[in-house]
């Protein structure tokens, strides 16, 4: 599909959705109440045609682009005929209230030559809407005029002008029915395949094929944003000093108010929110990486959280049922917190890219500044919003959910600029910092623990209020939610994290230290970092690492780097160990000629840790720091 028939794929449906919302504010019982008589009427009758009008808006938005093509161009063939009908209607007016002669009279004259002229026009565009070259089938509404230039007498044109739209109601009757025939085999054919549909995944797949045929997220975007801007102009033209009266922010937030009152435009709201969420992380990726981040984005960050937050929100506090004013105010604590969760995707797309600057040494000041900014924007700007939201509120438990989530973020950007900093001392110094890894697990644990204590702060306040204060169901599940999975998941991860580096450090302190015999005999490079090699740890299987390197290795698994033998605290001492080793050096080099060339051996059965390689690697990810392996 090429962008032209995209876009008139989407624009073509959106009356049909407009439609759908008319017929949802409507109410039924009211329709009575109108200045005419509709007593003939009754109230089940107008429930059926009710029903019938949303069940035909239904089907219209359904329809494939080339039938809903179709289906416009009738339309606006239909129109075109009407205003042609009434264009000779208004010229035959006009000839009988000046009661002149049609050649004789300048003005008559030039008006029967300007209104033949526009009929015929009109006539060639709906043969070209209709694909048809017989113009004369669209040709009635020249009859009055063509009778009136052939001088029949003034009282029959009426008459005759009557008379000619029998020929175009009998023309687009039958394109109808000829249409119509197309549509019902389309009818047939659907309910055909929807008859074949019998478990859920060939469900599922026929949903998926209308969601990206019908284009769903673009169509209720556009429709709600024509809304939202008919409903702003509206406002302003009616009530010319309300911007200055009631602000900018107020007329914005009634208006998003206004216009998601009825499930159609929550929808339509619901994908406006997940498009800027999009369009903002986007232009966090472009800021700081340029246009190849926009190549290889992340798929995790496509905007479908927020708005998935902001549709759950709004079904749970009930915000359809609401006022206006009541409305205006529940969706500006929804908005809040979407803009939050908003900044924590930023966060976690800035976080890698940050870090990355100065773990590569990158030598790009412009792209520091880029990185430095972006932390210094999602440091200030969530802090800001927690002081401006504790300042005009008082604070209770939403409040302080959203605090709390504000000073999150900061923390989480607190930490990666401390991280960040680090490595760019490391980078300037010749020697490094010492023990870097050991700061950085200290700096994610403090994180984390900070993080930990925000959230147990909140639960405990939750549980204080819902015990002697206001108590409610959605109260008391939003506290088993959080405290499930940001006190104990996160106390459950940090403690994990904890024993897991106690357990690698305890291993290696227990590993016999390498000679400087054992060195100068090896003779080689340690196969973790690939660096020389003036201390080392033997392993029970005879290998020598680096004792940082394997013990950042230990944190992933617990097994050997180069032949996955289990590395485990060697019972015998020190010496006996370095005695024995000529031997078991010896019986190393036998065994590499039996190896593959990069000096790995395969086991012939891997013996898993205690915890598994991906599994410890999972554990490690909130507060192990980076591993450089």
């Amino acid at each position: 599909m090429t962008r032209l028939e995209g876009a008139a794929n989407v624009v073509l449906r959106v009356p049909c959705v407009v439609a759908l919302d008319l017929l949802y504010r409507w109410d039924v019982q009211d329709f009575t109440l109108l200045t005419y008589d509709l007593s003939v009427l009754r109230a089940p009758s107008m429930r059926d045609v009710y029903y019938l009008a949303q069940l035909t808006c239904a089907v219209l938005l359904l329809l494939p682009l080339r039938h809903l093509l179709r289906l416009y161009l009738y339309l606006l063939t239909a129109l075109l005929l009407y205003m042609a009908h009434q264009t000779a209607r208004d010229f035959i007016r006009q000839e009988m209230s000046s009661q002149l002669s049609a050649y004789t009279a300048r003005d008559s004259l030039t008006r029967s030559v300007s209104t033949l002229t526009g009929l015929v026009m009109v006539a060639t565009l709906c043969s070209i809407l209709m694909r048809t070259r017989q113009v004369w089938l669209f040709s009635a509404p020249l009859l009055p005029l063509l009778a009136r230039l052939a001088g029949l007498p003034l009282q029959a044109l009426p008459l005759l002008c009557t008379l000619s739209i029998a020929p175009s109601l009998l023309v687009m009757t039958y394109t109808a029915l000829t249409s119509l025939s197309g549509l019902l085999r389309l009818f047939r054919a659907a309910c055909g395949e929807m008859c074949q549909v019998t478990d859920f995944s060939r469900l599922l797949v026929v949903g998926m094929s209308l969601w990206s045929q019908i284009a769903v997220p673009l169509l209720f975007l556009v429709f709600w944003l024509v809304v939202f801007v008919l409903h702003i102009v509206s406002t302003l033209t009616s009530r010319p000093g309300a911007l200055e009266q009631q602000g900018p922010l107020f007329i914005f937030l009634n208006s998003v108010a206004e216009c998601c009152g009825t499930p159609y435009c929550l929808l339509g709201l619901t994908f406006t929110v997940s498009y800027l969420a999009l369009g903002m992380l986007n232009l966090c990726k472009f800021y700081l990486q340029g246009y190849t981040a926009l190549q290889n984005g992340n798929v995790m960050h496509r905007g479908v959280t927020e708005g998935v937050t902001l549709m759950l929100l709004a079904l749970q506090t009930g915000l359809l049922d609401l006022h206006v004013l009541q409305r205006t105010f529940l969706l500006s604590i929804i908005l809040f917190i979407v803009v939050t969760s908003t900044l924590q995707s930023m966060v976690e797309i800035s976080d890698p890219i940050v870090l990355a600057l100065a773990a590569t040494g990158n030598r790009s000041p412009w792209k520091h500044l880029r990185g430095v900014s972006m932390c210094l924007f999602l440091f200030i700007f969530p802090s800001f919003m927690a002081y401006k939201l504790s300042h005009f509120f008082d604070m209770d438990f939403w409040l302080l959910i959203m605090v709390s989530s504000c000073l999150l973020t900061s923390l989480q950007v607190l930490g990666t600029f401390f991280i960040y900093s680090l490595f760019m001392v490391e980078l300037f110094q010749d020697g490094g910092v010492e023990r870097m890894d050991e700061i950085i697990y200290g700096v994610n644990a403090v994180s984390r623990v900070l993080e930990f204590l925000v959230a147990l702060c909140v639960v405990a306040y939750g549980t204080w209020e819902s015990m002697f204060g206001e108590w409610s169901w959605i109260g008391v599940s939003v506290i088993i939610v959080h405290s499930y999975v940001n006190v104990w998941l996160r106390a459950q991860s940090g403690w994990s994290s904890f024993l897991l580096r106690r357990e690698a450090a305890h291993k290696i302190g227990a590993l016999p230290r390498a000679s400087e015999e054992q060195l100068r005999a090896h003779n080689d490079l340690c196969s973790i970092c690939f660096q020389e090699m003036s201390a080392a740890v033997l392993t029970s299987c005879s290998h020598f690492f680096h004792p940082d390197c394997l013990r950042k290795w230990l944190y992933i698994q617990d097994t050997c780097p180069l032949c996955h033998h289990p590395v485990k605290p060697s019972s015998t001492p020190e010496p006996q160990a370095a005695e024995s080793w000529e031997e078991a050096w010896s019986e190393e080099e036998t065994s590499e000629e039996a190896e593959p060339a990069g000096g790995e051996a395969e086991p012939a059965e891997e013996e898993p840790g205690p915890a598994g390689g991906e599994g410890r690697a999972a554990e490690v990810g909130m507060g192990s720091g980076i591993v450089n392996v």
